[in-house]
């Protein structure tokens, strides 16, 4: 069982998980293993609720603080609102505005999804649908380059074969490391919408955000998709399931794909971790990628006595299975949906992937299409580019010719 003192190390994620796997324990524990897994279990909720109060009291002690927001000064929040006053109205004079890309989570006023749809000033009577951008694109490490062409990013392919023995007067042992690079280039990626002509009776600052809000979501499902699957071509994404014909070219060696798997059972997470990483140790930073049919089928797997196999547990588009983070991708296709040939998930950390933000978003409108209609056009641009940028980055599952 686990100390106090490691318990206390641990993040409320990592806490919920061990949870969720004594409580699968205990259903099979008895007497003194009981007794042990209730003791552990009492210290997680302590230190849980301890956690809780803590920021309890720090909400308290911020709104006491002159600052707004998410740690704003009140100087920088009327900054802001400034910025969106004068963005909305050259929109509604037809000039282009240009809006942050704000992809990950290394900016500490990143606006997300849900942040920038659902503001209050928004028509009472529209309901958000589902989430349909993937968090992908918010954990993969960003490299801000504005106004750039090209990122080519070297990365070590081998540290050589290490030292050997050597007979007095003899060569030294050559050990040479290798290495490989891969280049980024700038992708144009568009986005097109329509709003309502009442859209700008809104005040300016209102209308920036819900402009900004559409565009941005558009731009963010497309890249996060193209994370995976980039087909690589010029001027495109090289995605993680992408395939470069040379080998040169090839940051993760298609021979380390998974082909032996043929459907979800008790023994799939094992096969997927245990495949990645060097021979000397067992990776523990690592995500899954996979499509929510799969983890359903994860959560379906179960043992002859008709217990779940694994503990998942979900927060949206990310969780854990059996303490392994998870992601959810639509762009992976389920392992019994795939065709001979098609990758299903990819496993790795989700730094190993750069993805180069080579401008801002530039947005302008257009009232001639739709004029008709009272419908106003929105257009917007920005320019990225991303690949692996590790030597086998990722260990990719694949469907296997024949099954």
């Amino acid at each position: 069982m686990y100390k106090y003192e490691e318990l206390m190390k641990m993040s409320a994620e990592q806490l919920l998980a061990i949870l969720g796997e004594l409580k699968a324990k205990s259903e099979v524990a008895k007497g003194e293993e009981l007794d042990k897994i209730l003791d552990t279990a009492t210290m997680i909720d302590g230190i849980l609720k301890d956690a809780k109060s803590r920021a309890e009291l720090a909400k308290i002690a911020q709104s006491a603080a002159p600052r707004t927001g998410d740690g704003e000064t009140a100087e920088q929040a009327n900054g802001e609102m400034k910025a969106r006053e004068e963005r909305g109205a050259k929109l509604k004079s037809g000039s282009a505005v240009k809006y942050k890309g704000r992809f990950g989570r290394r900016v500490n006023d990143t606006l997300s999804v849900t942040q920038t749809v659902t503001p209050v000033h928004t028509a009472s009577d529209v309901r958000e649908t589902f989430n349909d951008v993937s968090s992908l694109i918010d954990r993969v490490r960003i490299v801000p380059l504005i106004g750039g062409e090209t990122y080519q990013r070297g990365y070590v392919k081998s540290y050589g074969n290490g030292g050997g023995a050597t007979a007095e007067g003899a060569n030294y042992s050559d050990n040479e490391p290798t290495f490989g690079y891969v280049t980024i280039e700038k992708q144009k990626v568009t986005a097109y919408t329509e709003e309502p002509n009442e859209m700008i009776k809104l005040p300016n600052a209102d209308y920036d955000g819900v402009v900004e809000a559409s565009v941005t979501r558009a731009v963010r499902r497309y890249i996060t998709r193209q994370i995976l699957v980039g087909d690589g071509s010029t001027a495109k994404f090289k995605g993680i399931f992408h395939n470069p014909q040379q080998a040169s070219e090839q940051v993760i060696n298609p021979s380390t794909d998974i082909t032996t798997i043929t459907e979800i059972d008790a023994d799939t997470l094992d096969d997927i971790i245990y495949e990645y990483g060097g021979d000397e140790e067992v990776e523990d930073v690592a995500v899954l990628i996979l499509c929510k049919k799969d983890l359903k089928a994860f959560a379906k797997v179960k043992d002859k006595q008709g217990r779940k196999v694994y503990t998942i547990i979900n927060h949206g588009n990310t969780g854990t299975i059996d303490g392994v983070p998870y992601l959810i991708n639509s762009a992976c296709v389920s392992v019994a949906d795939a065709t001979a040939g098609q990758y299903e998930m990819a496993y790795g950390p989700l730094s190993n992937y750069e993805m180069a933000i080579f401008s801002d978003i530039e947005t302008q409108k257009s009232t001639d299409f739709k004029f008709k209609t009272g419908q106003v056009a929105y257009r917007a641009e920005i320019f990225a580019g991303g690949a692996v940028a590790a030597y086998n980055g990722f260990i990719r599952v694949k469907k296997a010719a024949g099954n």
